[in-house]
């Protein structure tokens, strides 16, 4: 089974409308580890999270996944054909319980321990079952959206900022909860924190004004001195 292009995405052109964001993104991820996607603000990187997962019609290129063209089919199938996502924003049911958002996301899958072995990922939902999601702290709230997104039994986890308003305790936490859910799966991460999104994954692609200007493996992405000017204001 080959480890390195699970996820395949080829010269990919997307935007809003008639604003065009992302001009001929190519990259991959494997079958297991970490991909960081970095740049500053406005580079593209929810433009092309929300392109992968079929939030955004493509415009041009393609999105491949375990050999499938899925480029042209809408969320729900391409949650089914192994996507996990956690958007930026709204990534829990405010007004449900903890326990209600965890059934929820449990809805597709068979495995009655599915829901057990997300509390083992992060032990702080089990203390907050029945708590209503709105009311959890910003770290609880991005790690009962991980494990929601986990209950699908995703091949390719994409997370937009996951660690955003998140205290950097919880940080930490978030941060270890993925480096190992890495080691089992493939985990795509749009994130501000460099430390966190190199320390997670082993590849990184830098986008500049909607292309890919740097890429390579995390180390040799963060000794690079062209970084810095791509992730400045």
């Amino acid at each position: 089974m080959p480890d390195d292009k699970y996820l395949e995405i080829q010269n990919l052109d997307a935007g809003y409308g008639r604003s065009q964001v992302l001009f001929g993104v190519t990259m991959t991820a494997p079958w297991r580890g970490g991909v960081a996607i970095l740049g500053r603000n406005g580079a593209g990187k929810t433009t092309l999270m929300k392109a992968i997962i079929g939030e955004l019609p493509l415009l041009g290129g393609s999105v491949t996944l375990d050999g499938r063209d899925v480029g042209r089919l809408p969320t729900e199938q391409r949650i089914r054909a192994g996507f996990g996502y956690v958007p930026q924003e709204h990534s829990v049911f405010g007004r449900l319980s903890v326990r209600d958002n965890l059934a929820v996301g449990a809805l597709t899958n068979r495995d009655s321990q599915a829901v057990n072995r997300v509390l083992e990922i992060f032990p702080k939902l089990g203390q907050r079952m029945d708590q209503i999601a709105g009311t959890l702290s910003g770290g609880e709230r991005k790690m009962l959206a991980i494990g929601r997104a986990l209950l699908s039994d995703p091949r390719i986890l994409l997370l937009d900022e996951p660690t955003e308003g998140v205290w950097i305790g919880v940080i930490e936490e978030i941060t270890d909860r993925l480096v190992l859910l890495a080691r089992e799966i493939a985990v795509v991460i749009v994130e501000q924190h460099l430390d966190l999104a190199l320390r997670v994954a082993s590849v990184a692609y830098v986008l500049d004004r909607g292309r890919v200007a740097l890429t390579g493996p995390a180390a040799q992405v963060r000794a690079d001195p062209k970084l810095m000017q791509y992730l400045a204001p």
